[in-house]
């Protein structure tokens, strides 16, 4: 192939949510781009095999099967796993790691990425997020703030259309939503509730990224009103909720600008030593095994935290032999992740008379309530939780004992009791000896080093599950349920989805990685947009948060370039 044909202006690694808006915001000022996908093509509508089966379409109902999860014991613990959504994820043999420490990695390999099974929460955060870990000393300073990416919180929420309510709570921004998911009655009276016996607790509807009210934005993109079906990690035929599939890639696509190549493995990125910038990427072809090299002005990798990572410590040269912009041995340190092992739940009882609308795809969310602006626990950060209420059929509630014949038909005909819950989202400390490496002896089906994970918990994590475990409780026995128990499910890092660090952002080059634009400190010409830019985790839902910084650097890249800085 020509060495032209390979050249573009910019080259984004990976599909996913960050990945795919790279590729609109650089498509749209008018950039060449090439966007990398190491997995298959996914068309929106097209590629959703199950998106429209009922449960009994199902040869075993939705579960898999007892071979299939012997072989694949760790993808099968992921959230949202199940018959009806295993082509959208790997199976375990399919990337092989390394786990020091037990890490549960999970990843779907395909255009979309995960953006097709995320869970689609999209808090702000707030200021003190940005500036709780210097503040406290738990972490370094981020090189921005709230007011820094305020603008593109608002860019991205209109395009991808987040439900949601303007609440004011300080801990929790307001944004551009659509019209929210309501409270069903049990929600509405433990809202109701909380603030009545925690006057500083806010139990809100959930800012979700579904389409509750197509805006013109939304319909030019082709995109239909959620339909509250809840088969979103199916991928949805209707555009219901945000995807990379359904709205920015076919919007890059628009533009004439963007080649997308699926099968394609980036070994590593190429640097320039003359020029003191990485020249392009080498790709290896998932079919043939062909290696290939792409040139471009500008790099952008989102290929998702963990294997963002790997790809910038194989990129080894004579000026970075120990990673690209690895000068400090910061590369793939810092890695951190939410805490999702505390849960609470509890019986409610009346409202017989009152069921639910629909299939309700969001959740409400009882904002973070503890260190906000001060430290007042013993541990630091706080905690997002994530909370409702449901009616489960009599059949499958405990005290139903049939099984067959005419009283089992109306045990499925009849709803049981209503039963509440709450999990949280916890903020980790980043920390250096939570890292991911490469491995000096193993190597994966392309030749590429694996990676090891060595991240662990440590007893901040456990005072704050400690902490959620004994005020959720408490909270559930107030506004009137029985039966409270509360869980610490001890799973190990990794099943929260939400690995952050590595390359992390900040102002001084020997303790980060990258700049306040995302621009790594030391190759200006590659930025870092996906959950490995993080440099402390926050406790709210981070996938807004890197679309928001992509399309801000995203931007400031296209600017750079037509001042001739890149």
């Amino acid at each position: 192939m020509d060495k032209l044909e390979n050249t573009y202006d910019a080259i984004v690694i990976g599909s996913g949510i960050s990945g795919g808006w790279a590729a609109k915001e650089l498509c749209e000022n008018g950039l060449k781009t090439l966007l990398l996908e190491r997995g298959r093509d996914v068309k929106h509508i097209k590629d959703y095999p199950t998106s429209n089966m009922d449960p009994w379409e199902f040869k075993h109902r939705g579960q898999m099967t007892k071979e299939f999860i012997d072989e694949n014991p760790l993808i099968s613990k992921a959230s949202g796993f199940g018959e009806d959504t295993a082509h959208f994820f790997i199976k375990d043999a399919d990337h092989p790691y390394v786990q020091e420490k037990p890490f549960d990695w999970i990843r779907g390999y395909q255009v979309g990425g995960k953006s097709l099974t995320w869970g689609r929460a999209c808090q702000r955060w707030s200021q003190f997020e940005f500036t709780a870990p210097s503040k406290f000393g738990y972490g370094i300073s981020w090189p921005i703030n709230y007011e820094d990416v305020a603008h593109w919180y608002s860019h991205v929420e209109k395009f991808i259309g987040v439900c949601g309510n303007k609440d004011g709570i300080e801990a929790m921004p307001d944004g551009e939503f659509l019209p929210p998911f309501d409270f069903n009655c049990v929600e509405q009276k433990m809202s109701e509730g909380i603030r009545k016996h925690y006057p500083d607790r806010y139990m809100v509807q959930g800012r979700w990224a579904q389409i509750t009210q197509p805006t013109e934005l939304h319909i030019e993109q082709g995109r239909g009103k959620c339909l509250s079906r809840n088969r979103c990690m199916r991928g949805c035929p209707y555009g219901g909720y945000f995807s990379s599939n359904s709205s920015t890639i076919p919007w890059a696509e628009k533009t004439g600008n963007l080649t997308l190549r699926p099968f394609s493995v980036v070994h590593s990125i190429i640097y320039d030593d003359e020029l003191n910038s990485a020249s392009g990427v080498k790709v290896i072809d998932t079919n043939t095994h062909e290696v290939i090299e792409y040139k471009a002005k500008i790099i952008f990798v989102n290929a998702s935290a963990l294997n963002t990572n790997l790809i910038l410590l194989n990129s080894i040269s004579n000026r970075f032999p120990n990673g690209l912009g690895n000068d400090h041995d910061i590369l793939g340190r810092y890695i951190c992740f939410h805490l999702y092992r505390g849960h609470a739940g509890g019986k409610m009882e009346g409202f017989k008379d009152k069921y639910v609308y629909g299939m309700n795809p969001t959740e409400p969310i009882l904002a973070n309530y503890r260190n906000i602006g001060k430290k007042e626990m013993e541990y630091f950060g706080g905690f997002t939780t994530f909370c409702g209420a449901y009616r489960v059929r009599k059949d499958k509630a405990a005290k139903s004992n049939e099984q067959i014949g005419s009283d089992y038909k109306h045990a499925l005909s009849e709803a049981g009791d209503w039963h509440v819950y709450m999990y949280m989202q916890g903020e980790t400390i980043p920390k250096a000896t939570n890292r991911v490496y490469l491995s000096s002896n193993k190597k994966d089906q392309w030749g590429i080093p694996l990676l090891v994970t060595d991240v662990d918990y440590d007893e901040n994590d456990e005072l704050m599950i400690r902490d959620f475990l004994s005020e959720s409780q408490q909270m559930l026995e107030k506004i009137g349920c029985t039966e409270v128990e509360t869980h610490d499910n001890k799973q190990a890092p990794g099943l929260d989805i939400h690995e952050m660090g590595g390359v992390r952002m900040g102002s001084d080059p020997k303790t980060s990685l990258l700049n306040d634009k995302n621009q790594m400190h030391l190759c200006k010409n590659v930025f870092v947009t996906d959950g490995a830019c993080m440099t402390s985790t926050g406790n709210q839902s981070p996938s807004i948060l890197y679309m928001a910084l992509t399309a801000r650097a995203a931007n400031f890249a296209v600017d750079e370039i037509k001042k001739g800085n890149l």
